[in-house]
């Protein structure tokens, strides 16, 4: 993101805080007792170059992938829920009569990513799953419309959702409002998060941070975590 892009925004952010905190909004939900990692289409689709949902590659490589591997540590460590969350298509014909695609297809290229390529919707093996954390397919863009998500957060005692991935304007987003409006503490860990749009990260988690969850780095997400294996150990 150019240095002018970044300056415009923090002006932005600079006078909507003004606005928002004179009216109530910027407030916190907090740590809960019991966190899940919820990670948001960190698949090689998404993570690795010359896709049309490739997202930015310096990030990924630099901030979102070191990132998510402290926070898997921390995780694995704890014995805490990891859900990796993916994205593919079992007919993607857009002539077809019938289409698990829905409408989305529409509006952006979701047809390459098809159920038959599993190396286009794999976690990128640099944060692959091990044993004991699960892979959920979603075919919209929160982890939560249409899936399991909800009910097995709920039956493992989850309260609290740490949120990465991509995109921070779709996918990231809508999972983090309908996390907070289904019950659970959404928190958005600020260096896993990506985009393919300059600026949309950094518009996108102020504007959650304002209204839907949390912002917080990935270093207080860690220390966190660690608190909790404390506090259950």
């Amino acid at each position: 993101m150019s240095q002018d892009l970044m300056t415009m925004l923090e002006q932005a952010f600079d006078e909507s805080t003004k606005l928002y905190q004179e009216r109530g909004f910027q407030r916190r939900v907090g740590f809960g007792k019991k966190p899940a990692l919820v990670s948001v289409d960190l698949a090689n689709a998404w993570t690795r170059p010359g896709n049309p949902f490739t997202c930015d590659q310096e990030k990924m490589d630099n901030e979102i992938i070191p990132g998510m591997q402290k926070l898997l540590e921390a995780f694995r460590a704890a014995n805490l829920p990891v859900i990796h969350v993916t994205t593919a298509y079992e007919i993607t014909d857009r002539d077809a009569p019938f289409t698990d695609m829905g409408l989305w297809h529409n509006k952006i290229p979701v047809d390459v990513v098809d159920l038959a390529n599993e190396e286009l919707w794999a976690i990128d093996s640099r944060i692959a799953p091990v044993k004991g954390e699960y892979t959920l397919l979603k075919k919209r863009a929160s982890s939560f419309h249409g899936t399991e998500l909800a009910g097995i957060l709920r039956a493992n005692g989850v309260d609290t959702i740490l949120v990465t991935g991509v995109t921070a304007c779709a996918c990231v987003r809508q999972t983090i409002c309908d996390g907070i409006a289904d019950g659970f503490r959404p928190i958005a860990v600020k260096e896993c998060i990506g985009d393919r749009v300059p600026g949309a990260v950094a518009w996108n988690l102020f504007d959650i941070d304002a209204k839907f969850g949390d912002v917080e780095s990935v270093d207080r997400c860690v220390d966190y975590v660690n608190t909790v294996a404390h506090t259950q150990s």
